[in-house]
């Protein structure tokens, strides 16, 4: 897939822990299939693209969510549903109020559709920086653990927690009902 040479590309050499993380979300995506249908293709595109902000060679603001949208929409011109997913991944609107980026990401970038969005934060935010499985709680606190509680990521993540919880719970909801 187009979306997984993408990303190693901007990912495997300088950032082999955030490429490895890519790829699990990625895997995490794949499970999804029975819940997604027609949309499990492009929520697996957006799953292993999700972080490709962090790249050295694309980093604008320093928002990863912000540049790698602006990325994928400008310069690849990729689908602009893939783009919205990457552009709001894991509640990115929080992060983007504690850098005084909400506007901007919101203007630029409409959300997705609400079960999409559910379905990249929960791959995301249960999978390890190393790309293996994980719980919601664990990976908050992982997250916390490694930027400090006082840091913008910090702050934003515990903000976000009880929505990241929720979109788990109603993912995995739908998984039961599959």
């Amino acid at each position: 897939m187009w979306a997984y040479d993408l990303a190693q590309a901007l990912l495997s050499d300088d950032l082999p822990r955030r490429w490895a993380h890519s790829q699990g979300v990625a895997g995490r995506a794949r499970t999804l299939t029975a819940i997604l249908g027609a949309d499990a293709e492009l929520l697996e595109a957006a799953a292993v693209l999700h972080d490709i902000g962090y790249s050295p060679r694309i980093v604008d603001t320093g928002f990863h969510p912000l540049d790698g949208a602006r990325f994928l929409r400008n310069v690849e011109h990729v689908d602009e549903r893939i783009v919205r997913l990457v552009a709001h991944h894991s509640c990115a609107l929080l992060e983007a109020e504690e850098r005084g980026l909400r506007e901007e990401l919101e203007t630029e970038f409409p959300l997705e559709e609400p079960a999409l969005v559910d379905a990249l934060i929960y791959c995301d935010m249960t999978t390890t920086p190393d790309g293996t499985p994980t719980t919601t709680p664990a990976r908050v606190a992982e997250i916390v653990g490694r930027y400090g509680p006082d840091s913008i990521v910090g702050r934003f993540i515990r903000r976000a927690e009880p929505d990241i919880h929720a979109a788990a719970q109603r993912v995995e909801g739908r998984l039961a009902l599959a």
